[in-house]
């Protein structure tokens, strides 16, 4: 028995709630029948879990943005209990008509406020729905982006490092020039000792000594030239590896701002190149929860309740009505009242000697005060 009349209670606050939720005259439905309560409280039900998901697909979609979950809660609560009052509204303006199509022009403006809602609310769940799809193509972007990124900061040290290459080249090439040179010389003297070239004569002559101090003397300068030479090209390849090690930090400095593009409208861009058509499918899903309450109260025959809050709101208009016309009557009435009043009053005599006996005292004391003024002057 106990337990019975807990679930009848719980039963019974659920229903108010829900009738709450309709934005129906609890009141007036309380007298009405049982469908009638059933039908305000699925309206009302409707209303409420509407404003549920709206809690969760904002909390989401700001997790998202803000990346902490109690600043997320919290907006999305705030954004959960805007719609819930929204639709609660949009509900509860919705006044029954003999023609449908009266009803339906004075819903228009609600639905077309519930299309917008909808598409707010079926986004950040169209999100974390795709959510891996997502990723992928985020991932994708994220890795073209990256190559981008090197591709334009190797335009700034580019120059600089071919610059640098060249002339590394060319400190090399004078080298292997002048090795070139140093080992003909080489050969020349040598062949003039052998008797096979120059002078053709056998023996280390006059002419052979003038041929080895000349190489001699030009493989000093090959030698200063290599460690000049190597010295310049050391400080050159110094320079190209700051370059390179300036290029990679800058390279690993801007990454994280490449990694961290995932936010809520890199998420969308990269929803919106999915295909179109899952994404509508889930739209309408939320546009059909979204316009539940309203369509259901345009093809809900005129009930109970609606004939009760019509014939209220008609007696209240009626007694304003009313006490208008009252008003404008008491109003009219007590002016031509008025009127007659003052009108006797100013045809007496008496009235007439009395206010020209003040008149004539209030003209006798502005003349001696005057002329007391004057006397003082003087």
């Amino acid at each position: 028995m106990t337990l019975h009349m807990y679930s009848s209670t719980q039963t019974t606050m659920l229903k108010r709630f829900f009738w709450m939720c309709s934005g129906a005259d609890q009141d007036i439905l309380a007298e009405c029948s049982k469908s009638e309560q059933i039908k305000q409280a699925g309206i009302g039900g409707t209303v409420f879990f509407t404003a549920v998901m709206a809690f969760i697909a904002s909390a989401y979609a700001l997790y998202t943005v803000f990346d902490n979950v109690y600043t997320s809660i919290f907006f999305g609560l705030i954004w959960g209990l805007l719609i819930f009052n929204l639709d609660r509204f949009i509900v509860s303006t919705i006044k029954k008509r003999d023609s449908f199509w009266g009803e339906f022009i004075q819903a228009t403006p609600r639905i077309i406020l519930a299309l917008i809602i909808a598409v707010v609310i079926a986004k950040p769940l169209e999100l974390k729905i795709f959510e891996k799809e997502i990723d992928r193509v985020l991932l994708e972007e994220k890795n073209a982006l990256t190559l981008a990124n090197q591709n334009q900061i190797a335009q700034q040290y580019t120059p600089s490092v071919e610059k640098l290459n060249t002339e590394i080249d060319e400190l090399k090439a004078e080298v292997v020039t002048k090795e070139k040179e140093v080992n003909d010389l080489y050969d020349t003297y040598i062949t003039e000792a052998e008797g096979t070239a120059g002078t053709m004569k056998l023996g280390k002559g006059p002419v052979y000594k003038e041929k080895r101090e000349k190489h001699d003397m030009a493989l000093q300068e090959l030698q200063q030239l290599r460690d000049g030479n190597n010295t310049k090209v050391a400080e050159k390849e110094a320079q190209i590896t700051a370059l390179t090690q300036e290029y990679s930090q800058k390279v690993a400095d801007t990454q994280p701002t490449i990694d961290g593009f995932d936010g809520l409208m890199a998420r969308i861009n990269a929803l919106n190149k999915l295909p179109w058509l899952p994404s509508f499918f889930i739209f309408l899903l939320f546009l059909a929860i979204e316009t539940a309450p309203i369509i259901a109260k345009l093809l809900a025959p005129k009930g109970e309740y609606d004939i009760k809050l019509e014939n209220i709101e008609g007696t209240v208009k009626t007694w304003v009505a009313q006490q208008k016309d009252q008003r404008v009557k008491l109003q009219t009435t007590d002016a031509v009242i008025n009127d007659r009043v003052y009108q006797d009053i100013a045809e007496e005599d008496e009235l007439y000697n009395y206010k020209r006996k003040k008149a004539r005292e209030i003209m006798q004391m502005q003349a001696d005060a005057f002329y007391k003024k004057q006397q003082g002057v003087l």
